[in-house]
Order: structure tokens, then C-alpha cells, then sequence
């Protein structure tokens, strides 16, 4: 009979899943086709306020960073962003994420309640540029609890690939018994998919033993080897084993013993008489007892192999993080959802290494952050809502970064303080919609910038959307954004017959420059001079500040 040839592939399908979204601070979130010009823009990241010790102003990318902004729009301007991704395009080690469970819950902090396919695509979008950040050696643990894990696992299947599943750790978030339910669920779960499992398996860390496991290490017999625990030198008799290994024993004290029932000895005798000459066979202080094999603390791996199930006395619980929130702001309600310091501790600590970059684009109270500044790790943290930064990220990772912060897994990591970190602000879109046409905003092209950046060059300012200024035949548009090849094939379209166009921007793609020239000839590309750009940041930001009523403490400086 012939062999029959199947084709696709296994996948979790959903409403709109071959749509994007895009995110709408007041509004959820919006399906729109994936050609929308929206759906490729790339923000820019735009200095908000610096705190403790930070680089100069060209080496920002360099810098711990506090991204105040939806995760897609950070996390696609880290990957194209040229600063940015050359600093974090495949050297990213950790990316740690804690997204709204999509419980059907209304929690203080965030909405928690977004229709299945919205969640999804959400989550599927933000992964596929998290894989493009990780490095080879690279790990996303993703927490969640039961509602959505299983769909979860398939879209990582997808943007992983099934091959790079680790593990699923379970957290015991709780020890107390919730008795107003059907079941009182006691764990969240900790997705762990690795870039390259083969690399990574090598390249992650051991847990040190605890203080349990080295406490059954002894020296009773004064061995000068040191301390060691006991294993029987029996096994099960299972296919395989040869004939050699049975025999009988003659103990110490005299007695014979022979192998329990269904079992033989580990060794034969030759290798059995070898073990006893080395004084590693031990038979009890009387010399009476069945024979152990003795193995030495010193020889044991430096580390323990992690399991996937961790208990609250290990890594703490919700109401450990509670606490450790309430030490650091008493006045203030508790954020929702927070994890203990010790939960992320261990997850850095398997996955990554000091100096190595660590991200969380939903960094909510800043835990991961705030760990990982202890932990002597680069970091990157996102969080959308102004409040929560405020209330918490904020403050929080001010009082580590002074050597204020007592708690948490302050002695674990002995830190006293040091350092710092640049918030960065996601600049808000360049383009609007208007009865379903998408176009360059305004703000984005005209204005103070292009009055500017006009008189600069001598081009004689006429403000025609979407172009800011005109030379002859030659316009100019002047973008306070990232101008793509889709921003410039925007612009190249709106030309007249035979005119050219300059290209002044914030930030701009490298390829767009060949783009441009091969579609209006004589064309050009340039970023606006330093000077125009500082002086308008500066104008900019204060304009900013005065509509949004920010009221920073003292002690940051602007940046």
C-alpha cells in the first residue's frame, strides 16, 4: 500500500488571528489589517529623566531602562531603533513576562478581562519581537496561571518551536486553603521556552544545595575526605545486569548478607573489593549493618539540577510580595499581582548571568527590575500604565538604586546600593485615521520642528501635508519619528510630477535612503541637525510636561 503524504502543520487557530492589533491607551485595543501603516511604524524612545549613575546621552542604549509605553511599541523600537539594536538584537539572555492572566477578573492596577482572540494575539505578537531580542543561549519564562496557560503553549510552540519546550515550573503562589470554592488552585505556572535548548541546557546555571541537603552530609568514621552521605550498593536486577554482580558478602562483624529479593549488587566483586581497600564502603559503627556506598561532599556537582516544582518556603508567596511591597510604601494599597523578590531571584539566577541583559515588558511594581539591579544584571522594563510607574516602579527602584531598599533579597545579594537607570517615553503615533484612510500626523510633520529645520537648510516654509517646505521643485518633509520604507513610500507618493524630495527625520532606517533615491531621483535622506533636534527636545518635553501635570520628584534630573 502507498505511503500517504500529509502537509500543514498542527496549530491553535482564533478570530482575527491573521489581523495585528494596535494598542489604544483609552480605547483597548483595535483589529486592523496587517498593512495598516500603523502596524510597522516604529516609535521613537524618547529621554524622560535620569536617575543615580547613567551614561552619556550617545550611549544611552547602554543604560538600565525604564520604558514607560505599550510593550509592542518598545519592544519594536529595540529591534529597529539603530541605537537600540545594535545594543539588544540577539543579546538579550532573559526576557521574564507577567501579563494579564485574562482571568475574566477587573484588578486594580489593569484590565484583566480581554476576549480570548484579543489576548492571544496580544501575547503571540509580543513573543515574536521577544525572539528576536533573546540570544542563542536565550529564555523566555512566561507566568501565568490556568485560564490561558494551554493556549499559551501553543502559540510558543509556534514562535519557538515545540522542540524548545523546557519545562512548566510550578509556583506554589499560596499555602493557605481558599474554602469559598469548588477547588482552591494554590499555583501559577512558569512557562519555559528556550531559544535553542541544546545551548541553553549547557549554558544555564545550578542551584547551590540548601541548607537541608548539605545538613545530610557527615562525618562519622573521621574520614580525611571530609564529609559524606550514604547510598545502598544494591540494585534492582534488572535485563542487563551481569552475573558477576551477584554474590554474597561477608560483613565485618561476620555475618553474610546477600542482595535483597529482586536486587544485586552495583558492582562486582572485583570493583566491590576495590571500594572496600578505599575505605568507601561503610557498614555501620558496628560493623553489622547492610553495606553503603559513601560519597564525599567535595565530590558532589557544584550545583543542583532545577525541578520544576517550587514551594512558597523556598521562593515565597503573593502575601511575601504583598509585604514586601507594604515595607517600602506603607500608605500605599498594595499592587495587585506582584511577585517575591525570591521567585525572580531563582529565575535569574538559573537563567542568566551578571553583566547579562534581562527583560520584562510587563514590568508592573518592578520586581523583575528591581531584582536584577540587586543581581548585578543589565535590564530592560516596560509598563504601560503611567500610574503604576509612578506608584511603584518608580519609587521602588529609586530606593535600590540609594541603598533604601532593606528587604527582598537585599542580603541574599548583599547589596547596599548603586547604579541607576533612564526612563524613556514612547513617543505617540506619527499617524492618524480619518473614515478609514491612514495619514501622517500633523504634529509629526509640521510645526515648530519643520519651521526649523527649514530655515536651516533654506528651504521656504509652506506647510502643504504632508510636507513642511518647498526649494523649486523640491520639497521637504520634515518627520519627528522613524521614518521607514512605508513612511517613505508615503511620502515619495504624495510628490508631484518631476519634483524631488528631502527627508529630514528624528530616525531613520537605513535602507531608506537607497529606497527614496530610486523612487524620485535626486532624492535624499538626511536626520535633522543635533542642534534644531536638542532645542526642540527641550521645548518639546516641558510643552509635555505641562499638558500631562508630571510632577517628578526633585531628586531626578532631567535628561
Amino acid at each position: 500500500m502507498p505511503t500517504r503524504k500529509y502537509s500543514g502543520r498542527l496549530e491553535l487557530t482564533w478570530t482575527n488571528k491573521r489581523l495585528c492589533l494596535l494598542a489604544n491607551r483609552n480605547e483597548g485595543y483595535e483589529w486592523v489589517p496587517p498593512h495598516d501603516y500603523r502596524v510597522s511604524e516604529v516609535r521613537l524612545l524618547r529621554d524622560a529623566a535620569l536617575v543615580g549613575r547613567t551614561r552619556a546621552v550617545d550611549s544611552r542604549s547602554s543604560d538600565n531602562l525604564l520604558i514607560r509605553g505599550d510593550a509592542l511599541n518598545a519592544l519594536v523600537s529595540l529591534s529597529e531603533l539603530p541605537e537600540f539594536a545594535s545594543e539588544y538584537v540577539g543579546r538579550v539572555r532573559l526576557a521574564y513576562i507577567d501579563p494579564p492572566f485574562n482571568t475574566g477578573q477587573a484588578f486594580e492596577d489593569y484590565d484583566d478581562n480581554l476576549e480570548h482572540s484579543v489576548w492571544l494575539t496580544m501575547i503571540r505578537d509580543r513573543l515574536l519581537q521577544i525572539r528576536r531580542l533573546l540570544s542563542e543561549d536565550g529564555s523566555v519564562w512566561l507566568h501565568l496561571d490556568d485560564v490561558q496557560m494551554h493556549r499559551a503553549r501553543c502559540v510558543l510552540d509556534e514562535v519557538f518551536g515545540a522542540s524548545n519546550f523546557v519545562a512548566n515550573v510550578i509556583w506554589q503562589k499560596t499555602y493557605t486553603r481558599e474554602n469559598r470554592t469548588d477547588i482552591s488552585i494554590s499555583h501559577d505556572n512558569v512557562i519555559v521556552y528556550a531559544v535553542n535548548k541544546t545551548l541553553w541546557k549547557k549554558a544555564r546555571n545550578l542551584l547551590p544545595p540548601s541548607e537541608a541537603q548539605r545538613s545530610r552530609y557527615s562525618n562519622p568514621d573521621d574520614d580525611p575526605r571530609g564529609d559524606w552521605a550514604s547510598l545502598p550498593v544494591h540494585a534492582k536486577a534488572e535485563k542487563g545486569r551481569r552475573k558477576e554482580q551477584f554474590f554474597t558478602i561477608t560483613l565485618p562483624s561476620g555475618r553474610q548478607v546477600d542482595p535483597p529479593p529482586g536486587n544485586c549488587w552495583r558492582f562486582t566483586r572485583t570493583r566491590y573489593d576495590e571500594m572496600v581497600d578505599d575505605g568507601r564502603i561503610w557498614f555501620g559503627d558496628e560493623g553489622d549493618s547492610q553495606p553503603r556506598l559513601k560519597k564525599f561532599w567535595n565530590e558532589v556537582q557544584p550545583g543542583l539540577v532545577p525541578t520544576s516544582i517550587w514551594p512558597y518556603d523556598e521562593v515565597g508567596t503573593t502575601g511575601t510580595a504583598k509585604g514586601e511591597i507594604l515595607a517600602l510604601f506603607p500608605s500605599v494599597t498594595p499592587f495587585s499581582t506582584p511577585k517575591p523578590e525570591a521567585l525572580i531571584e531563582r529565575i535569574l539566577h538559573i537563567a542568566s548571568n551578571p553583566g547579562d541583559v534581562v527583560l520584562d515588558c510587563f514590568l508592573g511594581s518592578g520586581t523583575t527590575a528591581t531584582v536584577a539591579h540587586k543581581m548585578g544584571r543589565r535590564w530592560i522594563g516596560v509598563e504601560w500604565l503611567e500610574d503604576t510607574v509612578r506608584d511603584f516602579a518608580m519609587p521602588r527602584l529609586r530606593q535600590v538604586v540609594e541603598g533604601n531598599d532593606p528587604g527582598g533579597v537585599t542580603d541574599l545579594t548583599g547589596w547596599r546600593g548603586g547604579g541607576g537607570f533612564r526612563v524613556l517615553d514612547v513617543a505617540p503615533s506619527m499617524f492618524e485615521e480619518s473614515d478609514g484612510v491612514v495619514y501622517l500626523s500633523d504634529w509629526a510633520v509640521n510645526g515648530a520642528l519643520a519651521e526649523a529645520t527649514a530655515a536651516q537648510l533654506g528651504f521656504a516654509y509652506l506647510p502643504e501635508h504632508p510636507f513642511a517646505a518647498r526649494k523649486g521643485r523640491s520639497r521637504l518633509a520634515v518627520v519627528d519619528g522613524h521614518v521607514s520604507v512605508a513612511v517613505a513610500d508615503l511620502l515619495t507618493g504624495a510628490l508631484g510630477a518631476r519634483e524631488t524630495l528631502v527627508i529630514c527625520a528624528t530616525s531613520v532606517d537605513p535602507a531608506v535612503r537607497e529606497h527614496v533615491h530610486a523612487a524620485a531621483p535626486g532624492s535624499f535622506v538626511r536626520k535633522i541637525p543635533a542642534s534644531i533636534l536638542a532645542e526642540y527636545r527641550v521645548n518639546h518635553r516641558e510643552r509635555l510636561r505641562r499638558e500631562l501635570a508630571r510632577s517628578e520628584e526633585p531628586e531626578e534630573v532631567s535628561a
